[in-house]
């Protein structure tokens, strides 16, 4: 017998390898084990040695390389198959539905611990304090030190794993200080199999659209078939307590449940909420976890230990023991597309694993896709809609203020200049009556950084990236003023991260005029200030948080911003599009967008879409409280169609209106694409690999082929993008044909020393 094995490369087959030659034969030998399918083997590659993966066992007549030139298998890694029948099956979908290699699928389901060939059950760290240990140990100056010491103590004489203290806050610098003092000790436990969940907390009283929905949820559960929901929900309508209940029926059924978020920065907060409700092993799992961590987690999902799992999106290409119930929080969210290598989506691979295991998926959004809606359509979801509030609170009232009318408010600097804040009197206005009301505000600005460009007045220059066709960002520290540039301000492509110091004279004319135009965060939240400082002191009335990638870097950064936030102190929150993901603060009833324009002036057909969804979701901030919410659009546009389709009759009619535009002209989500990405040193030779690709294309008259044409942006990172559309009726069309050409492309002598990728149901082209 022969084994077949996919290895982590790109090439789009997998590899025949015959066991060692019979030891059986040796004096006091044993025969080497068949690896069972779905375990991991050590082989000979080249000149390399990778670990792969056993997907097959055939016959040695079955085998297309000659038993002469068959190399053996070098080890044996698991007695036991790592991944089960099930995740084979996942694996081998995914290569045939993205058209990506299956050894490399397998390297992008496996832990990187995995794939090294590192055992699969570590040794888990524990932690307890001694028993002689009491707190008159301590020194008086000792602080940090005992509030380390005080967590560790809640955990009582058994302690807790370092996993978990981690997660709590505790820090590893600390132990390791405590451990040498003699106060604690390390040791290890074998894994116990978590206890039964239990309430911890009654669950609320639901309203009748909630009672539906979970009614719904739990049918299908006990049915034990699959169904695909839509949970739409306005924003602030409950859906969150919809998920909790239907998931008491599931985990009191011994099953696991699976909850997605959008991003890292909703792990806690969403863990919290959940541990308050059930207790339960919970476990987070996202990319911000170091490899030893990311591996347990994955271990505790496949051996069921993990009861509750609380994810961004690679957490759907996890193992699980015994999953009862898929969550997809904020299913709209364009996170949920990977980017790069395999290029899924979370939201279809659940999907997928719900059909695979015969369990109900739950897709909830206040501002559903439109391939989301077309599946409700098709009859391919069950729409379970929450229009109310709890309570019936009422949703914030959405009100647009047209900046043609009124110029934006000036502020005068110390040289005596003037410059614009971006905000009008009314906007002010609005946001200082409700901090004297005491309560806080939401402005929402979807750029980073002080300000988009430099530029000269003298001659026209601005500071382009080197090695992308954009701008560098403007970015001064807490120290900067108004145009005066210190010296570890810089300048950065948001784009392939290229820093520059920033110039004192424009490089071109050698003009001292330079000027930082366009408004980010940080501008913005200098200006705000400016305008609510005190005129004597000129110290700020009320606290200005910035909640944007460059104050969330480091960690416990957005834990803290979140703390105060929740103090419900007037306060000004200035955020990007991360303030607009599921966060709940009940204190602010004022959101301001000052920028309303940019995502309906875009040449990408999905902007208005994607552009409406954030307004929405930011505008859901507001009023989540006792309190009503209010939303200020400022815009230059008051005449916009789109906009005022938005505003004056909701989301969805807005959605739908867009869904029929979208029949009309033959595109997504009434038509299935694939868009292939070429990158290269020269414009000239990307372009010249698409167009021969474009020549052998079968059965090019039943699609509709657009391109190739410049990427939206041609260079990035010094490499040049162009980029070629294929859309078809059918999507078994569109596949019949990619399986025919698509690895013929990859031949083509034009793209030798050229990166093409395919990105099947793409996001954005």
């Amino acid at each position: 017998m022969l084994v077949q094995v996919a290895l982590p490369v790109p090439l789009y087959r997998v590899f025949d390898y015959s066991l060692p030659a019979d030891t059986h034969t040796l004096p006091n030998a044993t025969p080497f084990p068949m690896p069972p399918l779905g375990s991991r083997v050590e082989v000979s590659f080249g000149r390399q040695t990778l670990i792969g993966i056993v997907i097959a066992h055939i016959s040695e007549a079955d085998s297309s390389v000659p038993l002469n030139k068959l190399k053996p298998i070098n080890k044996c890694l698991d007695a036991e198959p790592t991944l089960d029948n099930n995740m084979l099956k996942l694996a081998a979908w995914l290569s045939r539905y993205y058209h990506y290699p299956l050894g490399d699928v397998f390297a992008v389901i496996l832990p990187t611990l995995v794939r090294q060939g590192k055992p699969l059950d570590l040794l888990i760290t524990h932690w307890r304090i001694l028993p002689h240990v009491s707190d008159k140990d301590f020194r008086t100056n000792a602080k940090k030190q005992k509030q380390q010491f005080d967590m560790l103590k809640l955990h009582g004489e058994r302690g807790a794993s370092e996993d978990v203290l981690l997660l709590e806050g505790m820090q590893r610098s600390f132990l390791k200080t405590l451990e040498e003092k003699g106060l604690i000790e390390r040791y290890i436990e074998p894994k116990q199999s978590p206890s039964p969940v239990k309430l911890a907390k009654m669950p609320l009283d639901l309203n009748d659209e909630q009672k539906r929905a979970v009614e719904a949820i739990v049918a299908a559960h006990k049915s034990d078939r699959y169904t695909g929901f839509l949970l739409n929900g306005i924003t602030g309508s409950g859906k969150t307590e919809v998920y909790l209940q239907a998931m008491q029926a599931v985990l009191e059924a011994g099953k696991q449940v699976l909850i997605l978020v959008p991003e890292i920065g909703l792990t806690p907060q969403t863990r919290a909420r959940f541990a308050s409700r059930f207790s339960a092993h919970i476990v987070l799992l996202h990319s911000g976890m170091n490899n030893t961590h990311r591996l347990q987690g994955w271990q505790d999902c496949r051996t069921g230990h993990a009861q509750i799992i609380i994810g961004t999106r690679s957490s759907v290409l996890y193992p699980f023991a015994n999953l009862g119930l898929i969550v997809v929080d904020e299913a709209h969210d364009g996170s949920y597309k990977q980017q790069d290598t395999l290029r899924y989506h979370a939201a279809d691979v659940a999907l997928y694993r719900g059909l695979q295991a015969n369990i109900p998926v739950v897709l909830g959004t206040a501002t559903p896709s439109l391939e989301h809606l077309k599946l409700v359509d098709d009859g391919k979801l069950v729409e379970c809609q929450l229009l109310t509030r709890p309570g019936n609170a009422n949703p914030a009232t959405m009100q647009l203020i047209d900046a043609r009318l009124q110029s934006t408010h000036q502020q005068t600097q110390d040289d005596g200049a003037r410059y614009d804040t971006g905000l009008t009197d009314t906007l002010i206005g609005a946001i200082r009556e409700t901090l004297e009301a005491g309560n806080q505000v939401l402005i929402f600005l979807n750029r980073r950084g002080y300000a988009p460009v430099l530029l000269c007045e003298a001659c026209g220059w601005q500071a382009d990236c080197p090695r992308c066709d954009a701008h560098l960002t403007v970015h001064y520290n807490s120290q900067s003023q108004h145009n005066t540039y210190v010296s570890n301000s810089y300048l950065k492509c948001h784009h392939c991260d290229w820093q520059s110091y920033i110039p004192t004279v424009c490089p071109d004319c050698g003009s001292q005029n330079l000027d930082a135009k366009g408004i980010g965060t940080t501008r913005l939240s200098e200006n705000l200030h400016a305008i609510f400082a005190n005129p004597q002191t000129s110290k700020e009335l009320y606290p200005i948080i910035q909640i944007d990638r460059d104050t969330t870097r480091r960690k416990d950064s957005w834990e803290n911003i979140y703390q105060r936030i929740n103090e419900g102190k007037p306060a000004i929150l200035v955020g990007t599009q991360m303030v607009a993901k599921g966060h709940h603060f009940p204190n602010v009833t004022l959101v301001c967008l000052p920028n309303a324009d940019r995502g309906f002036l875009s040449s990408d057909f999905r902007s208005p879409e994607h552009t409406a969804q954030l307004m929405i979701q930011v505008a859901g901030r507001a009023g989540r409280g006792d309190k009503s919410g209010q939303v200020l659009i400022q815009t230059l546009q008051p005449d916009n169609e789109l906009l005022l389709k938005l505003v004056k009759d909701g989301y969805l009619s807005f959605a739908r209106e867009l869904l029929q535009e979208r029949k009309m002209m033959g595109l997504p989500p009434h038509t299935h694409a694939a868009l292939i990405r070429c990158e290269g040193k020269t414009l000239a030779a990307t372009t010249q690999a698409l167009k021969d690709a474009i020549s052998i294309l079968p059965n090019a008259h039943s699609l509709a082929v657009l391109g190739p044409i410049d990427a939206p942006m041609s260079k990035k990172n010094s490499r040049y993008h162009v980029q070629l559309l294929l859309l078809a009726k059918e999507r078994r069309q569109l596949h019949h044909v990619l399986n025919q050409w698509w690895q013929p492309v990859l031949a083509l002598p034009s793209a030798k020393y050229l990166k093409l990728t395919l990105d099947i149901d793409p996001v954005g082209w």
